[in-house]
Order: C-alpha cells, then structure tokens, then sequence
C-alpha cells in the first residue's frame, strides 16, 4: 500500500502546480473583478475539498493498512461521524450558493440611466453600430477591414442597449468577464463600469452565419477628457 499510497500523494502535488493558470484573462471592470474574485473563491473551495477528501483516503490507506488486527472499529453505525459527513457538504454549497447570489445580483445591477453613458448596440450579419444618443454619434462598421471602434470613459458605468436586426448574436469583450445575447425583438443590457485604460477587442459569441467569424470590434477605455474630445470629433 505504501507505493499506490506514496504515487498518489505525488501525482496530487505535481497536478497542484498548474493551479495558479486559470486560463481567464485579467479583468478590467468592476463587474468582471466582481465574477473573477467569486471564480477563485469557487476553485479555493474545491481545492479545499479536494486536499481534504485526497488527506483522508491518504490516511486511511497508511494508518489502517492491513498488516496485522490493527482494523478500524465495525460498529454498524456512527452517528456523529455521519452527522458531520451529511451536514458539512450542505453547508459547502448553501455558502457557495449564497455567494453566487450575492455576485449576480451584484454584476446584474443597472445604473440610472442618467449617471451613465448608453449606447444602442445594434447588431447585423456582419457588423455592428454603436449608438451614443445623448453625444449624438454613430459609429459602424462590418467585417475585418473596417471593424468599429468606439470609446468610453473609464470609471464610469456604460450602460448597453442591445438589439439585433437579423439573427441572434451575442455582445461579448473577453476582458468584461460578461456576454449578453442579442435577441430578435428582446432589448437586453448591459451594464459595465471599466476600470482601466487600454484598448480591449470584442466579438460576436454567438454562431450567427457563415461569417460568423467577421464580427470584430475595439472599445477603448479613457479618460473623460479623451472621451469628450472623441465625441465632438467628427
């Protein structure tokens, strides 16, 4: 038992090493910091488990190994024992559950429509345009040759209009940690407070066609300076 038991314990830390790449990219929003930090309380969570479950078969396979009448007792039941195993995995998930809750009702929240700059997304195979109507300007493009790009202002919340004129497609920039779906006759939102510079690239999420594929668009974050001047440009 020694050597299934010893693998094991090695297999559990080499796998350990590759915890830390989580594979998302970093979050520039205050609702995508909100999501990033209940994934890794998420993955925290079940490592604990995990070390907790891999600890106890580790356990029982060196303390109880069979080499003489050293067993474990064979009582027909143990009920604070049962007790503890029944309880704690409620209240693992009534608290993951709970901080689910808390996240979505935190990232869905919508900013007054006066404190926050909307903009009418408007999606079509295959482009998209970007409405600002209280600046009073249009952005459009289609495919990758004259793909859109917009700004908005940083720390501030953006507040998105989404409609589709043709099929379904989907709002997506990696860096927001958040997709929104645009449905034919259905005006969904989204509501996104960035919280650093930096030009970030978004796309359609959604199989719309066979250009598909040729959906990109650019949102710059700025400054509220940057912002005002980029309106008033023509």
């Amino acid at each position: 038992m020694r050597r299934p038991a010893l693998f094991l314990a090695c297999a559990t830390l080499l796998a350990g090493c590759e915890v830390p790449s989580l594979g998302m990219p970093d979050p520039v929003s205050k609702e995508g910091q909100r999501i990033d930090s209940l994934w890794s309380g998420f993955v925290v969570a079940s490592f604990l488990v995990f070390g907790l479950v891999v600890g106890l078969i580790l356990y029982a396979a060196i303390r109880f190994r069979r080499k003489n009448d050293d067993v474990p007792s064979q009582k027909p039941y143990n009920v604070p024992m049962e007790v503890l195993y029944t309880v704690t995995p409620i209240v693992v998930v009534a608290g993951l559950f709970g901080f689910s809750v808390a996240a979505q009702l935190d990232v869905t929240k919508t900013t007054p429509v006066d404190e926050a700059v909307v903009v009418n997304v408007t999606s079509f195979q295959w482009g998209w345009r970007f409405e600002f109507p209280e600046q009073g300007k249009v952005v459009e493009g289609a495919g990758e040759v004259s793909p859109p790009t917009i700004e908005v202002p940083v720390n501030r919340s953006v507040h998105f209009v989404l409609r589709t004129e043709d099929v379904n497609h989907a709002f997506w920039v990696p860096q927001f940690l958040e997709k929104r779906d645009l449905i034919r006759g259905i005006d969904n939102t989204l509501d996104i407070t960035p919280n650093q510079l930096g030009e970030y690239g978004g796309k359609c999420a959604e199989f719309c066609g066979l250009d598909h594929w040729r959906m990109p668009f650019t949102i710059r974050v700025v400054t509220q300076p940057e912002f005002d001047a980029w309106v008033r440009s023509r």
